[in-house]
């Protein structure tokens, strides 16, 4: 008989204790027990990292010196428990992500029951109401044939051309094969261009029955009025449209175009527009004149991290100079 899969949990955590330690104590609760959970604390000002290693679920805590973002949080957890945890299978969610309790049981259900290989899987995401957060709901795959579809929905999923980090199980081989997110994206997009990069060959599901909560302070997208953070919304969309191997040509033409609408209906909407349109255009200005830099090279000096970061990108081929 096959064995189970080796399953480890990646959280990053930052400045976020009380979330963090709802996160863990949902973890400690799923009926299919993880395997390991990892929390790579970014640098938190607060004591998230003592939160985490006193938490009775027993994970590994993984410090950063500096905050990596995100991008580079999830780069740093996928490759470590790559490389030094063994993972068949990362379970990768951020600290306000609050699985229910089959959350991972359904997931796993689910890859068992498709007939074929399945690059990632993710999970049905609720708010503190129940409602279904929009963040985190990916479309139906644009294409996806009859045949596709009806083998989803045999497993209750839906295939997706990409998924979140809240909740994002991604299978090792596929991590092997194409690298680790851009760490350099810092916040936003990461997750999108990472999953439309495993999907773009591989697939992937949205299992409606394993539910997380996303445990934002407000219900919304993230085009709700971003401030500052604009800036990273325009630069990564568009290095993911210029830069990325995740889209096809043809993607990237639909979504150049979806890109400017949104990005005229969030300043149209906002009430600070001076602020909006000043990180915009330095979004603009970074995403056409400069280029990420290789994950490895953002994330270099960080230890055992920066080695297994290396060890994945020069695996899969994605390592630059």
């Amino acid at each position: 008989m096959t064995p189970p899969p080796r399953v480890v949990a990646v959280v990053v955590a930052y400045a976020r204790r009380d979330l963090l330690r709802e996160a863990l104590d949902a973890l400690a609760a799923q009926s299919r027990p993880v395997d390991v959970v990892l929390v790579v604390d970014n640098a938190s000002p607060d004591d998230s990292a003592e939160v985490a290693q006193t938490h009775d679920v027993g994970p590994i805590v993984v410090t950063l010196s500096r905050n990596t973002g995100g991008a580079g949080g999830f780069a740093a957890g996928l490759a470590h428990a790559v490389e030094s945890l063994s993972a068949d299978l990362v379970w990768l969610m951020d600290d306000d992500t609050i699985p229910t309790p089959s959350a991972l049981a359904e997931l796993l259900r689910a890859r068992d029951a498709y007939p074929g290989p399945v690059a990632l899987l993710g999970s049905r995401v609720v708010w503190h109401d129940g409602r279904e957060h929009p963040m985190n709901t990916p479309r139906r795959r644009p294409g996806a044939t009859a045949a596709a579809v009806d083998a989803a929905e045999a497993v209750d999923a839906v295939p997706v051309r990409s998924s979140s980090f809240v909740s994002m199980l991604a299978d090792v081989r596929a991590v092997r094969r194409y690298g680790l997110p851009v760490a350099d994206y810092f916040i936003w997009n990461d997750d999108f261009e990472y999953s439309a990069r495993l999907l773009r060959e591989g697939t992937g599901l949205l299992v409606r029955s394993s539910v997380v909560e996303h445990r934002t302070k407000a219900f919304g997208a993230t085009d709700a009025d971003p401030g500052e953070r604009f800036y990273y919304e325009v630069r990564n969309k568009l290095w993911l449209l210029t830069r990325s191997a995740a889209l096809t040509p043809a993607e990237r033409v639909l979504y150049s175009g979806a890109s400017v609408r949104r990005w005229v209906r969030t300043v149209a909407r906002s009430r600070q527009r001076p602020v909006l349109v000043r990180a915009g255009a330095r979004g603009l200005r970074d995403g056409v004149l400069r280029t990420p830099r290789p994950t490895g090279r953002v994330l270099a000096g960080l230890g055992d991290v920066s080695r297994d970061v290396a060890a994945v990108e020069e695996g899969s081929g994605t390592a630059r100079a």
